[in-house]
Order: structure tokens, then sequence, then C-alpha cells
């Protein structure tokens, strides 16, 4: 070959070769840089750009211990050799169609680097049972190819078709009427200054004049009034605030003050009332996962007040980042052994010996928004009634 041939040969090969390191293809899941969260609406709009499921490393914790993962990946006594992603799916459903355990999903998914966006999964894509080196392995085929691709095409799947890993309806129907705060985000929200007409309360109707930094006109807030605050029962300290939902509004004019105009109320809106901005940043693409940590904390509230907990109910723990937790983590509840008297025993003092019965599982989460101290989690299951206080825990 003339050496003009050979040079252009090696520049084109160069130039491939850092086309595909800038591409970031991975064959883990788990290694690219955290992507940004997904924005979605408080008001029931869907999400405009759903993100890449890559992980990205967890800040290590001092005081908590790493856990070893489990040896094997037990499947689902009925799990299929192939399954075919429907609309409506949720990473979740279609883990636990394969695994005992859904949080197991990451040990078992083959990332296939011939494929657009490997981490994320379509309806109509197939996923296929198989086993590598006699361990399970999940594959994944986009809908319509047949078999792998091995010549250059292009093929448009737009980002937002992708499944998430949790229902957003599940998590919307809570976070649009109420939330948590954590301590040092109150003082950094925009507040309601005065109602037009000097009103010491308002309602529907009437228009508000708030402070702070306010989006542009048109911008939807819920207003929220800051209750009673969140303690860690660990210390007793102060990790955050409730916020009750009283009412919802639209910026009509922008500036200092800017005017919001009041869509609906609950309740009088008090000035000082705080407002939330409806376009809430919640990440929906993850793989669920046990903690890599060792985990010991408690649900310290139930966001929407109830006080029986069921699936579908978004809950706050008194663990977060600080602790070695992440979006995706799964933890299990579980319900602490009462203290009951032993009268039979032989040892028995003064009456019988107190003994503590075991604690026993109630139910299991998925944590999908992180703070520093605290963590917003969606129960997933609820095998007996889940309540404020109860033990979560690394899934066994």
């Amino acid at each position: 070959m003339p050496l003009a041939a050979r040079t252009r040969t090696t520049r084109l090969s160069l130039i491939v070769a850092l086309a595909a390191l800038s591409a970031g293809c991975s064959l883990n899941p788990f290694g690219q840089p955290e992507p940004e969260p997904v924005p979605i609406s408080r008001d029931g709009q869907s999400a405009t750009q759903p993100v890449s499921i890559a992980r990205g490393e967890r800040r290590p914790a001092s005081n908590a211990p790493r856990v070893t993962p489990m040896a094997s990946t037990p499947l689902a006594d009925d799990a299929p050799q192939q399954y075919t992603v429907k609309r409506g799916d949720t990473l979740w459903d279609i883990s636990a169609t394969f695994l005992r355990d859904p949080w197991f999903w990451p040990e078992i998914w083959q990332v296939n680097p011939q494929i657009e966006n490997p981490h994320l999964i379509y309806p109509g894509d197939l996923l296929s049972l198989i086993y590598v080196d006699g361990q399970p392995r999940i594959l994944l085929q986009r809908g319509g190819m047949q078999g792998a691709r091995l010549s250059p095409g292009v093929r448009v799947i737009p980002l937002e078709d992708a499944i998430t890993t949790i229902p957003y309806e599940q998590i919307s129907a809570f976070l649009t009427r109420a939330a948590v705060l954590e301590k040092n985000e109150v003082d950094q929200l925009p507040y309601v200054l005065q109602a037009r007409g000097d009103h010491l309360s308002s309602s529907a109707g009437v228009d508000l004049y708030a402070r702070g930094d306010i989006d542009v006109v048109g911008s939807r807030y819920s207003v929220v009034h800051i209750d009673g605050p969140l303690i860690d029962p660990d210390d007793n300290s102060v990790v955050g605030y409730e916020a009750l939902y009283v009412g919802d509004g639209t910026v009509r004019r922008s500036g200092d003050p800017s005017t919001l105009f009041v869509n609906e109320s609950q309740r009088e809106i008090l000035n000082g009332d705080r407002l939330l901005s409806q376009d809430v940043i919640i990440p929906l693409n993850f793989f669920p996962k046990p903690p890599d940590t060792a985990i010991d904390g408690r649900i310290i509230s139930v966001i929407d007040g109830v006080s029986r907990i069921g699936q579908f109910q978004v809950v706050v723990i008194n663990r977060g980042e600080r602790d070695g937790l992440m979006n995706g983590d799964v933890l299990n509840v579980m319900l602490a052994g009462e203290v009951v008297r032993d009268r039979y025993s032989k040892n028995g003092f003064l009456g019988g010996e107190n003994v503590r019965l075991p604690d026993e599982n109630a139910g299991t989460l998925m944590l999908f928004k992180i703070y520093d101290r605290i963590s917003y989690g969606l129960i997933m299951t609820a095998e007996s009634e889940i309540q404020v206080m109860d033990l979560v825990r690394n899934p066994q």
C-alpha cells in the first residue's frame, strides 16, 4: 500500500477510535457519570427528557460499613425465557418477572455494546434470559431487530418513550399536594409577602405579592404552609419540615415583588407561606439495587399525612446521602418486635422475664430522591400495615 494511503487509513482509524471513546460506550451500566435528573411537573404533566440509567460513583459514607453482595442471584420460579416489553411496564415490574427479588436486576443485566443507549428499555424490546459461565443474564434486543446489528444504521427512538423504574403517576399523586423540605431549604424558598388589598389571608381568585427567586410569567407554584419539624429519633435533631399544601397559583407579573394569581386554595393562604415550583426534579430512570452500605434507619414521615401506609405511598426516612444512599436503592421495612413478658420460664424473676420478639418484614421501599440526611421512598410492596417509626434495613 502506498505511504499516502497507509497514512489516510491510520488517521481514519484514530478518528473512529476517538469517536467511540467520546460516545461513552461502556459494558458497565454503573460506570457512567451521574445523569441529570428528569424534570417532571407537579401538575401531572409527563417528563420532558428522560435520562440515561447509568449510575455514578457513590460518595463514601464515613460511618457506614460496606455490604458484601450475594454470591448468586435467585430467579423467579416462573421466570420466562423471553419477555417483550409493553407500554406501561416499569423496570421494577420487569425485574420482578425474572427475579425473586427485583433489586438484584443489576446483577443479571447484560449490556449489549452494539445497541444504541443499551441502558434504556423501550416498549417492543425483547429481553432474553441466557446463561454466561453458569450465571443468569438478561440480554436486550431492540424491537424490530432480528439478531445482533452487524451493519451501520440509524433507528430513531424518542427518549421519552423509555420505560421508567417506578410509575410517575404514583409519585406525582403525593408530591402535588404535600412535601418534606430539608432544614436549609425553607429559608431559600420564595414567600408570600402580602395579598393584594392588604388581606391577612387569601383564597382562590385573588392576587398575591411574592418575593424571592421566582420563575417567568406563566410559571405555576404550589403554596405551602411550613408545619411542624421532622425529628431524627436517633439524636432528636431537626432534619426537615412538613410542608402542607394550601393552594396553587400562576405568575402574572415578574419583578420584586412578583404577582401570583391564586387558581385554587384548600385553606387560607397566609403571609409568609412558601412557594414551591411545580417543576420538580425527580429522576425516574435508575436500576433498583440494594445499598452498598449497611443501613439501619426509620420511617419518620408519610406524605399526605395518613396513619396507615400501603403500597405506592411516599414516605420519608432518616437516612440519606451521608449514609451512602442513592436513587434506586431498595430497603426492607421492618416492624420492630414488641417486648413481652415470659411468665412460663423457669428463670422468670418477679413474675417473668421480658423477651423481645423478632422484627418482622412489613414491606419494601425504593428510594427516588436523596438529601443529605433524609430520603424520599416509594412503598413497592406492603405485606402488613406500615407505620411511621417502622425500621428500614438492607434487604435480606
